[in-house]
């Protein structure tokens, strides 16, 4: 199995049967008005293009997961791929409406922790919450996933989240040999951090039983931690060796 991480939250799972893209954000810089003008810099995002890589292995795609609507994690130019190639989307039972008006090809919908088949394993649905305390009534509904897949390692996608019950429950439960975790502890101008601040990042990291893999980071304004800061407290932590902090483009294989 192949990880190509794209950018932010944008990545390709790559087997030799399926190739699966996570979260499209796929337009070019400065796109998307900036997510905070006060509290950092205002900067038009995303931050960083496309590695030049990305088209080939986009073009390699066979279907589509869509944790939820924000803009960071699906795009007006996401939006215009998945439709021109009509790419099967797989997403949150919350969210099929909205993504059927956009002229989206959703070919299946989960509810949290009902398992389902998928391709050729299963796929369950997790809840995830965007945000400490009011700010993630604010930010809507999110879906993390747990895939299997035959004769491949489990993968758990974790989405925008805080470290809830339901992600330490995945983690010591179905126990996926992958883990991804969204490490840039985003916040808007009001309210607190919209992602795992760094104790629940490295919390994560110790349950995980197998391999981290670490993303949504240095592309959006308002996510201030750094690949190098994350790096430094993966290794006081003595973490480093279960945990890959990819850059935009690079492929991790498992």
């Amino acid at each position: 199995m192949k990880l190509h991480h794209l950018r932010n939250a944008t990545l390709v799972i790559e087997t030799e049967k399926h190739v699966i893209l996570i979260d499209p954000m796929l337009g070019k810089r400065k796109t998307i008005p900036p997510f905070t003008l006060f509290r950092y810099n205002p900067k038009r995002n995303p931050l960083t293009a496309l590695p030049k890589n990305s088209r080939e292995i986009l073009s390699k795609v066979t279907h589509c997961l869509i944790t939820h609507l924000h803009s960071d994690h699906l795009d007006k130019a996401g939006e215009v791929f998945l439709r021109r190639k009509s790419i099967p989307v797989i997403c949150s039972t919350k969210d099929e409406k909205k993504l059927l008006q956009r002229g989206l090809t959703v070919v299946q919908t989960l509810e949290y922790w009902k398992p389902q088949d998928f391709l050729d394993g299963k796929i369950t649905g997790i809840p995830a919450v965007h945000g400490y305390g009011f700010i993630a009534k604010l930010m809507g509904n999110v879906m993390g996933f747990h895939i299997e897949l035959l004769n491949e390692k489990s993968v758990y996608i974790s989405s925008d989240t805080i470290f809830t019950e339901d992600v330490e429950k995945v983690l010591t439960e179905l126990k996926p040999d992958i883990a991804t975790v969204a490490c840039g502890t985003a916040r808007l101008d009001i309210g607190q951090p919209l992602l795992m601040r760094m104790n629940d990042i490295l919390k994560f990291a110790v349950l995980a039983p197998g391999k981290v893999f670490a993303n949504h980071l240095e592309a959006l304004n308002h996510c201030p931690t750094t690949r190098e800061k994350l790096k430094q407290a993966i290794i006081e932590h003595n973490l480093l060796s279960k945990t890959v902090i990819p850059s935009d483009g690079e492929c991790v294989e498992y």
